[in-house]
Parts: structure tokens; C-alpha cells; sequence
């Protein structure tokens, strides 16, 4: 048997340990400590038996208390939505005027909407409304169809081109490749984009203006403002979905996008196409 090891200036006993000439001193715990430590097992016992604890094999020990988290967050969760369930209740029964007409339901279907938003619609129209290319923004003045609620509400409800509802918005532009020779379609291109900038030939432009007379003017409207009964965008804004380069401008004469949006009522219900509009409106390019 190995003699114990004393430190020569402690005078402590060593455990044996040792790592890089260093020692490790055989002190005793504090019995403070020693007596906190057993009183986290026997409080760890304790709450096993009081508590959901041990886990079996499609559930847990539920304890002699009976106590859920999940329940409680079911209660607490069917307390919020009781209490919205009138709110909820009055935005299904009356018609967005009305809706807005009152402080109370207006702020709390934006509220609302703005949740609903952030969850179907940020995907396409990004998490502050702003679009991308191909998909509107949706906080400027500049409207396809209209900015007033009713509209709003009309858009969301029954979508754009959306093959499922027989009374979506439509309009196509026509492929004008199939109507308008290269050259015209640039001439055209040059007049759009001098509208609100500088196009690359001045020339090209000022043809463009008859080209774009014959051809565009009967949907875009004279002044090129386009036509909201025909879903026509306005051209002299400065504002453009595909982009307002000639090339891009060309090219949607040429070979035209046309975007889809779905109708949500089927899928969201009345009262959230209602709170959708409400928020959409509130934005600030609202009419």
C-alpha cells in the first residue's frame, strides 16, 4: 500500500492526481455545499413525483398533480381567441364600410391582417409589402385595379387570372411579336421609356409615339396612364413591374408576363379577406 502524500506547505493530504508537476489537494467540500447538493436530488425527487416527469413510450408520468403545460396553453389560447371571437364575429357580419367606419373594428382587423399578411402574402409580396420583380408594392399609389377597400377586397378575394374562380380579374396583353415588326416594337419600347426617362435614340422615340398611338393606346389610355377597368398599368409613372429598361420594355411588348394571384376566400375564410383588405389599405397607398 502506497504511504499518503502530504503537501509540504499545506499540509493538506493530495488525492494522487497529478498533471505537470501540479498536485491536486484533497480538501473537503464545504458542508454548505455538500447539504445544497443533496437538497437538489431530494427536490428533484419531489418534483418527479409532483410533476410530468419521466417519459414512457407514447406519453409522460403526469404526476400526482395533474398539471400540463400544454393544457394550460390550450386554455390560455382558447381564452385569446374567445375573446376576439366577437371582433371576428362583427368584421364576418358587416361590409368593409362599416368596417372602417369604426375605430374599434378598423384597428383590430388591421392588427389582424397584418398577422395574416406576414404569414400568406409576404412570400410573394415581401415582409413590408415592398414586392419584387413580377409582384406589386403594395405601399405606393400606383394600382392595377384600384386602391379604394373595395377593390382591395375585390383583388384578394377573387385573385388575378386565378383559373379557379370564375370572377378573378383578368387581362392579358397580347404578344405584339405576333403583331408588330422588330423594329416597330422597339420604336415603341423607346416612346414608353421616354415617358418618364431619357430613351437611348430620340428618333426611335418619336416614331414610337405613332406606333404606340395605333397599337397601345386603346388599353394604356392617350397619355399612356393607363386603364384600371382593363387592369391596364399606367406607363408615365416611373413605376414598373418587369422592369423599365428599352430591353425590358421591349420585351414585355414583345413576349408579355402575366402574373397570377389566387383568390383566398376559399382558403382564408370571409372575415380574414376582410381584416387582409383593411391592413393592404392601411399601408398608406390605400384610396
Amino acid at each position: 500500500m502506497s504511504k499518503e502524500h502530504i503537501d509540504e506547505v499545506s499540509g493538506v493530504a493530495t488525492t494522487g492526481h497529478e498533471w505537470d508537476g501540479i498536485k491536486e489537494l484533497n480538501n473537503p467540500l464545504p458542508r454548505w455545499w455538500v447539504w445544497t447538493f443533496y437538497a437538489t436530488i431530494a427536490w428533484a425527487l419531489v418534483y418527479t413525483i409532483f410533476y410530468p416527469a419521466w417519459p414512457l413510450v407514447s406519453s409522460v408520468t403526469t404526476g400526482v398533480l395533474g398539471y400540463s403545460s400544454r393544457a394550460e396553453v390550450r386554455a390560455e389560447l382558447g381564452a385569446a381567441e374567445a375573446a376576439k371571437g366577437d371582433y371576428v364575429a362583427a368584421i364576418q357580419s358587416k361590409d368593409l364600410a362599416t368596417i372602417m367606419a369604426d375605430d374599434t373594428l378598423r384597428q383590430f382587423a388591421t392588427a389582424a391582417g397584418a398577422a395574416a399578411f406576414k404569414v400568406n402574402c409576404i412570400q410573394c409580396h415581401g415582409s413590408g409589402a415592398q414586392g419584387s420583380p413580377g409582384y406589386p408594392n403594395l405601399n405606393d399609389d400606383e394600382w392595377l385595379w384600384g386602391g379604394d377597400i373595395e377593390a382591395i377586397h375585390q383583388t384578394i378575394t377573387h385573385g388575378i387570372r386565378f383559373a379557379a374562380d370564375s370572377d378573378t380579374r383578368l387581362s392579358e396583353m397580347p404578344a405584339f411579336a405576333d403583331i408588330l415588326e422588330p423594329d416597330q416594337i422597339r420604336q415603341a419600347a423607346a416612346y414608353v421609356v421616354s415617358l418618364t426617362g431619357t430613351p437611348s435614340d430620340a428618333a426611335l422615340a418619336e416614331a414610337g409615339a405613332t406606333v404606340f398611338a395605333e397599337n397601345c393606346a386603346a388599353c394604356h389610355g392617350d397619355d399612356a396612364t393607363g386603364m384600371r377597368d382593363l387592369g391596364a398599368p399606367n406607363l408615365a409613372d416611373a413605376i414598373w413591374l418587369y422592369g423599365g429598361s428599352e430591353d425590358q420594355v421591349a420585351q414585355q411588348i414583345r413576349a408579355p408576363k402575366h402574373g397570377v394571384m389566387p383568390g383566398w376566400t376559399a382558403r382564408l375564410g370571409d372575415a380574414t379577406v376582410k381584416e387582409l383588405a383593411v391592413y393592404v389599405h392601411s399601408l398608406g397607398g390605400g384610396e
